[in-house]
């Protein structure tokens, strides 16, 4: 639960509470912490002197933002910065609501200074990993901040293209309804269904299975035997949880052996080394990603854990799995409070357990940490844009052949981070869209960030506070980019502008940056507030009466 009285986060009465209405000042979104310190930082604050007058809003035609994730308020705001009218569509009662689901020990792994969404940093106050609750805080607030217009209660079911080129698409939503706009992005996240495996046995099984998605805390479970099937994150995270909450025995079932990374090394985050390395082809960033485990990671083969023959930056772009982040549990296997067992191979009468080794085990619960699909099938499984997996092929400013107006935000895991990335992606898509569809403008050229830079990464060239006009010379814009169109210089910053802007951001994000902000040093000045909003602008949270009840053709 989140403390401050102000913050709509926890449920109440079987509801979420609401959201800040037009007549609360932005304000009331920044709240307070435990303890009564104020959940402000000069980024999160509104301004002090807000101007009499509020800016106009963006008026026009929308465009559309399916998900109100992190993927899709960093889209709207970034639309809503140049200009672009941006509504987002959000099925559940609120904002962050995959976030407000999670378990509550999840703290992110990726630095506080690497994760915030464009435009708005997160507070000092989150501390260096960020915790679920100042996640969906965060998101709340960011919301506010950038005057994002967000409809909530409203499902997108179908994304089709309509009938005349110029309408772009046609949303099919709850209620019968049918929205157009030019252009539509799609940030509904690649966590949205649960994945449950198809173990022969499971439909007449008599014990206690649940899905990672449903788990929240280890007080259920205390005192009892509990089996966590799958290695990945989530797996080794409740795993721990499950210790330290009082469970009797804990065993963890691993399929595929996973490649666990320090959180932190000496104030170095894993992160910033996959910032590093993201540009290096895949053999050398392994040997120097294996360099880095084998130093500062022991081997847990003896524990039943054995080190992958597969490198992680080659796992990472064949199967999309990302390395284990010890929080705790490299200690737990080596002290025997969490057991690595094999695989399970299917469940039995009784409550049993058989495991692909042939030994049967017959635990009190059965926690299933098997992951999550995008489940865009439904949504835009028809149009021929998503690969094996059920993710999309394209990301960015790109889109698929036949699909012209048409973005992803937030599918994509990199070794760098995915909030990382997906403020990367929806800075891309907004220049695209407010381009008329055509590519980022080349690197240096209109001014503002780079495609691959990151939040903060602007501020240090000084475009925060002097933004360039393209001159008279300014080259006209090339044509529009799809999955088939090789990257160019004219539409992708230079390498070494990027490695460059990559390796700052690795630095600032080590140790030294942190402990300076830990001793109150300035180490870098407050991101400039989006064009189109200003930080005193109050919320528009709406009802999904503010869409037109058009019915559904027959």
């Amino acid at each position: 639960m989140v403390a401050g009285p102000a913050l709509a986060v926890s449920p109440r009465g079987g509801r979420h509470a609401p959201f800040v209405t037009l007549s609360q000042p932005i304000s009331a979104l920044t709240g307070t912490q435990q303890g009564g310190r104020p959940l402000r930082s000069a980024s999160m604050a509104p301004a002090s002197n807000p101007p009499a007058t509020p800016p106009r809003p963006v008026l026009g035609p929308p465009v559309y933002v399916v998900g109100g994730g992190p993927g899709g308020l960093a889209a709207a705001a970034a639309l809503r910065g140049r200009g672009v009218r941006a509504v987002v569509l959000e099925k559940a009662p609120a904002v962050a609501a995959s976030w407000r689901r999670r378990h509550d020990r999840l703290r992110l792994h990726t630095t506080r200074r690497m994760s915030g969404l464009p435009g708005l940093r997160m507070p000092r106050s989150f501390g260096r990993w960020v915790s679920r609750d100042d996640m969906v805080r965060y998101l709340e607030t960011y919301a506010g901040a950038h005057g994002l217009e967000v409809v909530t209660g409203v499902e997108v079911l179908r994304v089709e293209r309509a009938e005349r080129e110029e309408d772009g698409w046609v949303l099919h939503a709850s209620g019968g309804r049918r929205l157009t706009s030019r252009a539509v992005v799609v940030a509904t996240g690649a966590a949205h269904r649960p994945v449950l495996p198809d173990w022969p046995g499971r439909e007449t099984w008599s014990g206690d299975l649940t899905h990672a998605a449903a788990y929240r805390s280890a007080a259920p479970y205390e005192g009892r035997d509990v089996l966590v099937v799958g290695a990945g994150n989530t797996g080794a995270e409740i795993a721990v949880d499950l210790v330290e909450g009082g469970a009797a025995r804990v065993r963890l079932a691993v399929r595929t052996a996973p490649h666990v990374v320090r959180r932190s090394v000496a104030g170095w985050p894993a992160q910033a080394t996959g910032v590093l390395v993201r540009r290096l082809p895949v053999w050398p960033a392994d040997r120097l990603l294996l360099a880095v485990r084998r130093a500062t990671v022991p081997d847990l083969s003896a524990y039943g854990l054995p080190r992958p023959g597969t490198g992680p930056y080659a796992r990472l772009r064949r199967d999309g799995a990302v390395p284990v982040h010890d929080t705790g549990l490299v200690d737990a296997v080596r002290r025997g409070r969490v057991e690595p067992v094999a695989a399970v191979a299917e469940l039995l009468e009784g409550g049993e357990v058989a495991l692909a080794d042939g030994s049967v085990v017959r635990p009190d619960a059965v926690i299933a940490a098997t992951g999550y699909r995008a489940g865009l099938e439904g949504l835009v499984g028809h149009l021929g844009v998503l690969d094996r997996r059920g993710r999309p092929r394209v990301r960015g400013a790109r889109t698929a052949a036949g699909a012209p107006g048409l973005y992803f935000v937030g599918f994509h895991q990199p070794p760098s981070g995915l909030l990382r990335e997906l403020a990367v992606e929806a800075r891309r898509v907004a220049r695209a869209i407010a381009a008329g569809g055509q590519p980022p403008a080349p690197y240096g050229v209109h001014g503002g960030h780079g495609p691959d830079e990151a939040p903060g990464a602007a501020r240090r060239r000084g475009a925060a506070k002097t933004r360039r006009t393209p001159g008279p010379t300014t080259a006209p814009p090339a044509p529009a980019r799809t999955a088939e169109t090789p990257e160019t210089p004219d539409t992708a910053q230079t390498q070494e502008t990027q490695e460059t802007t990559e390796a700052t951001e690795a630095t600032e994000a080590s140790g030294t940056t942190e402990a300076a902000e830990a001793a109150g040093t300035a180490v870098s000045a407050t991101p400039a507030a989006p064009a189109a909003s200003h930080p005193g602008e109050p919320p528009r949270f709406l009802s999904p009466k503010a869409l037109p009840p058009v019915s559904l053709p027959r």
